[in-house]
């Protein structure tokens, strides 16, 4: 299963999970901003090595999501610790990617099925631990103040995006 190059980068993105949350917690700003410059392109590029080597598989797939949500809830909780943004948002992450998970029956084979706000959702959890931390690294710690507002909307649209998963499957069953 881990047989392949695509699974091995994103390996290696999941390990370097807890050195973010250290970095964060420890306030090494740049130092944090290349591990996340390292996991985005990890992300990047495992898919696409996969389909490439024509190695694509539902467990790739699962293990790919799954290490994303891993990666962005570690390092929202670790923003949180320091103040920066909500206590919520790390466990709807979390939340919201176990029930796309049992949704999509991933744990039987199944390939994931996504949604367009589900998929926002990932995107932007990238990019507010990454504004948090550029923040911190560049002059821009007046906007601080911003970042609490962007994480309550994430969370808005996380719990959004969980209720319409939820109505679908709902629907789907009657």
């Amino acid at each position: 299963m881990l047989r392949s190059w695509a699974n091995l980068l994103t390996l290696l993105r999941l390990l370097t999970a807890p050195l973010l949350v250290w970095l964060i917690l420890n306030e090494h700003w740049w130092l944090a901003a290349a591990t996340l410059c390292a996991a985005i392109f990890s992300d990047i590029f495992d898919g696409k090595i996969a389909r490439k080597m024509n190695q694509a598989t539902a467990f790739g797939g699962l293990f790919d999501h799954a290490t994303d949500a891993i990666f962005v809830s570690s390092a929202a909780w670790a923003l949180a610790r320091l103040g920066f943004i909500n206590d919520f948002l790390w466990a709807l992450i979390v939340l919201a990617f176990a029930q796309y998970a049992l949704d999509s029956k991933a744990l039987s084979g199944q390939i994931l099925r996504s949604s367009k706000l589900g998929r926002y959702n990932g995107i932007a959890y990238f990019v507010l631990i990454c504004v948090c931390v550029g923040f911190q690294c560049l002059p821009l710690q007046m906007l601080n103040p911003v970042l609490p507002w962007a994480a309550w909307a994430l969370v808005a649209t996380s719990l959004l995006s969980m209720s319409d998963r939820f109505y679908s499957l709902v629907r789907r069953s009657a």
